[in-house]
């Protein structure tokens, strides 16, 4: 989670340009996102301002549209996943349509109430000219992932909330259907939101019945032109197959950039890199000069944001977590994230990950995916204990490896 210090000054940012632009109409363009500001000026021209809660849409019509809809079925498919995460972090859940109705919801316990109590529900209206700014209309507005913090709602009826939205697309047709988003409360905010809904849309898109004869979707497929960035054991960055060579820090930079496709403006990236370190924004700044120039200018300004299709290796783990492939996660985990880096907002994403995983291998114990993970984490006795007694004695060639690395350390 991010620094609560860092949360309550940004929030208190917001709020300040939030009062500024709708009290006075005063030109608040270097204090928001350029987005931000049109929807706001689309929201103002719509007077959401002070809307309590979004209009609702027919009922039996939103329900004829989602029965039996490509959407309904991926959702359906996968709502286990969907539900664990909204319970595991008490976020609410929704997929939208194209524009921006919500279709289906799932909510924590807490989340849940809050949501209802604004018309986040099956056939709630979120497009911003019925309810003002929000992730759902910019990720369905822009056909891009999409993050709204606290004020920069436009309605104050959920200034409380952060919002993470990413579109969802037929991976046969290409055909734009919604956007999936999660919700919690501002002071939950997450470094790795975005991404987290970035899996949950992949994760869906995989689920949608296929349409024509078009070979299946892989969602794993290297994407070029653009970033293919490893974090995991060995780094490694290549721009449309070109690998880059980098610094640690430059590095550092690009992997911040990368999990956080909507930009970060300066003073998040040097908390996120530096923390508390005597580090001068100027050394930053020079960092993503040189940076800008090894990805021929595609990283842009204001915030700093990176302008090519990227994937990561992180985004691919999580979401074969996600979808219970502990085998295949295993396989692209290849070890801690950047070993050794002193960014804190790395180090947390470290521990996630590396958590994530464990708990995923102790929770289904496939021999060959712990064969795997012991070469990783020899001394992780834990999990290596825990596939043998699986087994309960029946004979298996990873077995002996097992026994062997036990044995190393000190526990046969």
């Amino acid at each position: 989670m991010a620094d609560p210090l860092d949360l309550r000054s940004r929030r208190g940012d917001a709020v300040r340009a939030w009062s500024a632009f709708v009290e006075h109409g005063d030109a608040v363009q270097q204090a928001v996102r350029p987005e931000i500001l049109r929807s706001w000026q689309r929201s103002q021209a719509a007077g959401t301002a002070h809307a309590t809660e979004a209009p609702l849409s027919d009922e039996a019509e939103t329900l004829a549209y989602w029965q039996g809809s490509a959407l309904q079925v991926a959702v359906e498919r996968v709502q286990a996943e969907l539900r664990r995460t909204a319970e595991d972090g008490d976020l609410v859940l929704a997929v939208t349509d194209p524009e921006s109705r919500i279709l289906w919801t799932y909510g924590g316990r807490v989340m849940r109430r809050k949501a209802e109590s604004v018309n986040f529900v099956a056939g709630g209206r979120w497009d911003d000219e019925s309810i003002g700014t929000n992730a759902l209309d910019l990720a369905n507005r822009h056909a891009a992932p999409s993050m709204v913090f606290s004020a920069e709602h436009y309605s104050a009826a959920v200034h409380n909330w952060v919002c993470w939205a990413a579109p969802l697309h037929d991976p046969t047709t290409g055909e734009h259907l919604g956007v999936v988003d999660l919700s919690t409360t501002w002071d939950r905010t997450h470094p790795i939101g975005l991404a987290t809904a970035r899996v949950l849309a992949r994760l869906i898109e995989t689920a949608l019945p296929l349409r024509g004869h078009a070979a299946p979707y892989d969602p794993f497929e290297t994407a070029t032109p653009g970033l293919e960035l490893k974090l995991l054991g060995k780094v490694d960055a290549r721009l449309d197959g070109a690998r880059l060579l980098l610094s640690r820090r430059q590095t550092e930079i690009l992997a911040l950039l990368a999990l956080h496709p909507e930009g970060l403006s300066v003073d998040q990236l040097h908390a996120m890199l530096y923390g508390d370190a005597q580090v001068t924004l100027s050394t930053l700044k020079a960092e993503v000069s040189h940076l800008r120039s090894a990805l021929a200018g595609q990283l842009a300004s204001r915030p700093y944001r990176l302008t090519m299709p990227v994937r990561t290796d992180v985004e691919a783990v999580l979401e074969l977590l996600r979808r219970g492939q502990v085998g295949q996660a295993v396989e692209e985990y290849g070890g801690d994230l950047l070993p050794g880096t002193d960014s804190p907002a790395l180090i947390e994403l470290a521990d996630y990950v590396a958590v994530a995983v464990r708990e995923a291998l102790l929770a289904n114990p496939l021999p060959s995916a712990v064969a795997r993970y012991s070469e990783l984490a020899p001394y992780d006795v834990e999990v290596m204990e825990v596939c043998l007694a699986s087994l309960a004695g029946e004979p298996h060639p990873v077995a002996p490896l097992l026994k062997g690395r036990l044995a190393a350390a000190g526990r046969a």
